[in-house]
């Protein structure tokens, strides 16, 4: 398959019915608020009485923007480059009662540049690395407002010997990967203050985000029996699951918490 013919199916292996389109849960997002703002959610920004400004960068089907909107009162930029996805995220905004909070913008990140901020509060679960992770810091900085707070999640290694079936299928599908201390130390050189930083737990992995993704994956062989190239895209996605099912604990998400 070429590139866009690729992008088209990973797109109907992620289905925007999907719970999560990348790992993570509910409880860890709210984690993560809770360590920004220790003494309680802020309902308005330190610029006089105007709404906290949010962007949401990647939001894919919008689980932790709902979150987010459930949880503080402002307004929150919704982007991400599938025009499905936004589709889901606005009924299930629609059937939550906080459509009014959520604007929601078909764009490429790597646009983000121009956008107009700056933001109170910038959010981006396990998809800033689209345009490269450290380079997504830097425009992340560039659009928070002085004292303004950062959340994003990042693929990390989480123990000091990871197997090496882990490194070499890291070093073949994400070799940026790296470790919390050496992102840390690039955040606070950028003029980051750090919050806080945890990894997300393998639940957010097993249960929320590889459990009914698996799930869609028999239909699918069954479905392209006689396509190869789309069978070996499904088989990647099982191998995937497999090798962090045997290897728990040895990688895995890292949030990090900071602000300007």
């Amino acid at each position: 398959m070429d590139p866009r013919e690729t992008d088209v199916f990973l797109h109907e292996i992620f289905d925007p019915s999907l719970p999560r389109l990348g790992p993570g849960d509910e409880d860890s997002t709210l984690r993560a608020l809770e360590i920004l703002f220790p003494a309680g959610l802020p309902a308005k920004s330190g610029r006089g009485t105007s709404k906290l400004r949010i962007l949401d960068i990647g939001c894919g089907n919008g689980s932790q923007t709902l979150v987010l909107a459930k949880n503080l009162e402002g307004e929150i930029l919704a982007v991400d480059n599938h025009q499905p996805y936004l589709d889901e995220l606005n009924s299930r905004a629609r059937a939550a009662g906080v459509s009014g909070k959520i604007r929601a913008r078909r764009m490429d990140m790597r646009d983000l540049r121009t956008e107009k901020g700056p933001f109170d509060l910038i959010w981006s679960e396990g998809a800033l690395y689209v345009m490269g992770f450290r380079e997504g810091l830097k425009v992340c900085h560039g659009l928070l407002a002085p004292g303004g707070s950062l959340a994003v999640s990042e693929l990390c290694w989480l123990r000091p010997d990871p197997p090496e079936e882990c490194r070499r299928f890291l070093e073949a599908e994400y070799p940026a990967v790296t470790w919390p201390e050496d992102t840390l130390r690039f955040m606070e050189s950028l003029g980051f203050e750090i919050v806080g930083h945890f990894p997300l737990p393998d639940t957010s992995w097993s249960e929320t985000y590889y459990r009914p993704l698996g799930a869609r994956l028999p239909s699918l062989r069954e479905r392209y029996a006689g396509d190869a190239d789309k069978l070996g895209v499904v088989e990647s996605i099982q191998f995937e699951i497999d090798v962090h099912r045997r290897n728990p604990g040895a990688y895995g998400y890292e949030f990090f918490l900071a602000r300007k």
